[in-house]
């Protein structure tokens, strides 16, 4: 009944009413949100449409009068709907049956909202004159480097790597594939040392 009463208020208002759903508009907020003008919604803000429920005590009549009751209810809130978003009303009914949850896009396709709220694109910054902040944007640039835009992962490199550190702490030496990656030698020009299985076999111990 308060969703009734906040829906006519706004509906009556003689200036242009715009609705911002900005995080979710469900149930009895779902009433409310068609008496816009303008219904916009956020990218990930939800409306949702259910079925009146109650809570009712009594033998068989009163629980036929809470039924008939939800019934008139229910109609009351499909003629919010149907004036908003143009839908027929079994469509509308069927929707509430099976309350219905829907994102922004699903929200203006069905006719509940008007359009997708959007960010305001960011001003290009205005390149300094010449001879004016060199000093300051080298320093920023230094205090914040430009983040890579990409990333590669390799899982024989990061293996490597920990076995190299393990070799450094624990004594023993690198695996040979690093040795040879680094010197640049051919394979039987390397000392023959500790094998890359035998590391994997301490480091598993380690792990134990």
């Amino acid at each position: 009944m308060a969703a009734a009463q906040i829906y006519n208020m706004l509906s009556n208002y003689k200036g242009k009413v715009t609705v911002k759903i900005d995080g979710i508009a469900a149930s009895a907020a779902s009433v409310i949100a068609m008496a816009g003008d303008t219904v916009l919604v956020s990218p990930v803000s939800m409306l949702m449409i259910h079925n009146p429920a109650t809570i009712a005590w009594g033998d068989h009549a009163e629980m036929q009068k809470a039924i008939d009751m939800l019934s008139e209810v229910k109609e009351s809130i499909i003629n919010a709907y149907v004036l908003k978003t143009g839908l027929s009303r079994p469509k509308l009914s069927h929707l509430m049956d099976a309350e219905t949850w829907m994102d922004a896009n699903k929200a203006v396709e069905l006719g509940f909202a008007d359009e997708i709220m959007t960010r305001a694109k960011a001003e290009p910054e205005k390149e300094p004159e010449e001879g004016e902040g060199d000093t300051d944007g080298e320093e920023e640039e230094k205090k914040f480097p430009p983040a890579p835009s990409s990333m590669l992962f390799s899982r024989r490199t990061a293996n490597n790597a920990l076995l190299n550190k393990l070799a450094a702490k624990y004594g023993g030496e690198k695996p040979k594939a690093d040795i040879q990656a680094q010197a640049k030698i051919p394979a039987a020009d390397t000392e023959t040392g500790r094998s890359v299985d035998a590391l994997m076999e301490r480091l598993n111990l380690l792990k134990r």
